[in-house]
């Protein structure tokens, strides 16, 4: 279930003030963030982010079609590894 509407998108005000900084300097750095559930707005396009997923920072460059969708959507937060079988098995040895 989404956020209400008449709320409008959850959108970090620390993070939005950061974004307007490093627009006013110019600077192209990633803005290293940890909060993943922020909501992408149409301010973030063209800006590099650096998002925490628990073990590392993930960078992201933030285009058009991200707009409306959170964050921590393009952090994955878990390694696959593989399925198990017979091919693994004699892999891991």
């Amino acid at each position: 279930m989404g956020r209400s509407l008449k709320k409008g998108p959850y959108v970090v005000q620390r993070l939005l003030e950061k974004v307007e900084r490093t627009e006013a300097t110019g600077n192209r750095e990633p803005i290293k963030t940890w909060s993943r559930a922020c909501t992408i707005v149409p301010e973030f396009i063209g800006r590099n982010f650096a998002i925490h997923n628990g073990k590392t920072f993930v960078k992201l460059y933030v285009t058009e079609d991200m707009v409306g969708h959170k964050l921590g959507e393009f952090s994955p937060t878990r390694t696959f590894r593989g399925h198990g079988g017979k091919a693994t098995k004699g892999a891991k040895k």
